[in-house]
């Protein structure tokens, strides 16, 4: 067989905006995808609409997870023109099968983009080394309305995540509680030593941003968008991350500006 020196190693290209945060963070440069999340935004938006978006916002979003995250490994594929000529072998890097993976449901914001990202997996992996683990969390405000923490009703494991690439898919990156308390429950209850951790959002904060990797570090984060609106111009005209420490995106009950609203609430039409 004639191998073809085009496929000896695949490589994909991320479209990012600059910003000061680390490497582990990557918010996309894509005009679609930022396009179907204005809309999801809209005030005017509802469902069924609203899934339909998040459906296609999430898919696009694995996709380049596995892309840019997921090792690859040299396959040789039979292809039906293998009957007929001996060229008809198909040899390339292609996404390693085998690389076991867990998508977190952290309900109830996290349970359809969870279900997306599970469900694609399982087309693209061994589906025996893909599974969907459930955290039952929210967070936990004071009389002020502030964020100080989270409650975490209860979760349901389904067991080691040695080697795992462990997925969370959670739109809004807000104040960072429930991606920290969620990876701490990993770090600390779950045995074996994950390969690495990833953030799925549609929208992070700064404060979020800064939270996350300063308490989890290994943790990479992707978004479609960084929401810094109720940052000064002076920071607003700024590459995000220069003025860290400046950069504003929650009001004061700790909700994104411009951002979305409560997903858990419009995802499920449920506004308690």
């Amino acid at each position: 067989m004639i191998k073809d020196r085009t496929y000896t190693n695949v490589q994909y290209r991320l479209s990012e905006i600059e910003h000061r945060y680390g490497s582990n963070v990557h918010i996309l440069s894509d005009p679609f995808l930022l396009t179907h999340l204005a809309q999801l935004c809209s005030v005017n938006t509802t469902q069924p609409i609203i899934n339909q978006l998040v459906d296609t916002i999430y898919s696009n979003l694995v996709k380049v997870i596995i892309n840019m995250e997921f090792p690859q490994k040299r396959v040789t594929v039979r292809s039906r023109m293998a009957e007929h000529h001996p060229e008809g072998l198909f040899e390339s890097n292609l996404v390693d099968a085998e690389q076991p993976a867990v998508c977190v449901n952290l309900a109830r914001a996290g349970t359809f983009p969870s279900h997306i990202c599970y469900n694609a997996l399982n087309y693209v992996l061994n589906a025996s080394v893909v599974r969907q683990d459930h955290i039952s969390i929210n967070r936990a405000t004071d009389g002020q309305e502030q964020v100080v923490g989270v409650r975490v009703a209860g979760h349901k494991i389904g067991g080691s995540i040695d080697n795992a690439i462990v997925l969370f898919p959670d739109p809004m990156g807000a104040t960072g509680s429930t991606i920290i308390s969620a990876l701490d429950i990993y770090k600390k209850e779950v045995q074996g030593t994950a390969k690495k951790f990833v953030a799925v959002h549609l929208i992070v904060t700064p404060e979020y941003l800064k939270r996350a990797s300063e308490r989890h570090p290994d943790l990479v984060i992707y978004a479609v968008r960084l929401d810094r609106g109720l940052s000064t111009k002076e920071v607003l005209d700024s590459v995000p991350g220069t003025h860290w420490q400046k950069e504003v995106g929650l009001n004061s009950k700790q909700y994104i500006v411009p951002g979305g609203g409560g997903f858990g609430e419009i995802l499920n039409n449920s506004f308690v």
